[in-house]
């Protein structure tokens, strides 16, 4: 009968013995060192749970994604500046002198709505370099203009393609009209339908329309509506003057 001691060859540490049951002749035989549940694979997951000494091997997978298209710092869309919550009296020279102790100023422009003739408390800024455009975001954000703290960073993005349908419908729905009511205030969240829908409830309301920020689709927070005589102005003015839409005390006075 084989012994251990009759082995002449040292075994591997790691080296397992089997006793064979084989009644005729006991033998033993040398296992391989490996997955003890691989004969059971409902188990073989267990082997790395067990093995708790096994060095574990880590594997990072990586995604190819399209590089972010980089926005050209020469382009003007580098060098345009949005500035907004500005006061109504800001004049483009003024705002021009403003910037342009922080950069080199190419053109400024306060918008204006071109139905009643206001400020529409927000103006364009182009800079002579994408350097500049930052130096005056990072000096002008957040700081004063007549009481008022003013937002200043790149122009918005532009509309999606998606909601260039809706907007451009309720322009070309809009219906003008010299009985017309300027509404302040108004939440982000105000569609030009739900404002029709709102100065309805009082008369008659012929068209209304939300303004939004040129190129984008965010609401200026302010908008029309057009009714059809002057007595409707006066009762929209009496009656919505002050009263919540959507949450926001809204300001309405004639256009």
């Amino acid at each position: 009968m084989a012994t251990l001691s009759s082995l002449t060859t040292p075994l591997p540490t790691s080296t397992k013995l089997a006793l064979s049951t084989n009644q005729s002749k006991p033998s033993f035989q040398i296992l391989k060192p490996g997955n003890p549940f691989n004969h059971f694979p409902k188990f073989t997951h267990l082997h790395k749970i067990l093995n708790t000494k096994a060095p574990q091997r880590l594997f990072a997978v990586t995604e190819e994604t399209a590089p972010a298209a980089a926005v050209d710092p020469s382009s003007e869309a580098a060098r345009r500046l949005y500035v907004g919550n500005i006061p109504r009296t800001l004049t483009n020279e003024e705002l021009t002198k403003i910037v342009e102790e922080h950069g080199a100023v190419e053109k400024a422009e306060v918008m204006y709505d071109k139905y009643s003739g206001r400020s529409r408390r927000f103006a364009f800024v182009t800079m002579k370099t994408a350097e500049d455009a930052n130096v005056a975001i990072e000096k002008l954000n957040g700081t004063e203009i007549g009481g008022r703290e003013i937002k200043v960073n790149i122009t918005e993005k532009p509309l999606q393609s998606l909601d260039l349908p809706s907007l451009q419908s309720d322009e070309s729905q809009f219906v003008d009209s010299p009985y017309k009511v300027y509404v302040g205030n108004l939440a982000k969240t105000v569609a030009t339908d739900t404002l029709k829908d709102f100065f309805s409830k009082k008369g008659k309301a012929l068209s209304a329309k939300v303004s939004r920020v040129p190129g984008t689709s965010k609401s200026s927070g302010f908008g029309f509506v057009t009714f059809s005589s002057e007595e409707d102005v006066e009762v929209a003015i009496s009656s919505f003057n002050n009263s919540l839409l959507e949450g926001q005390p809204i300001r309405v006075n004639k256009a």
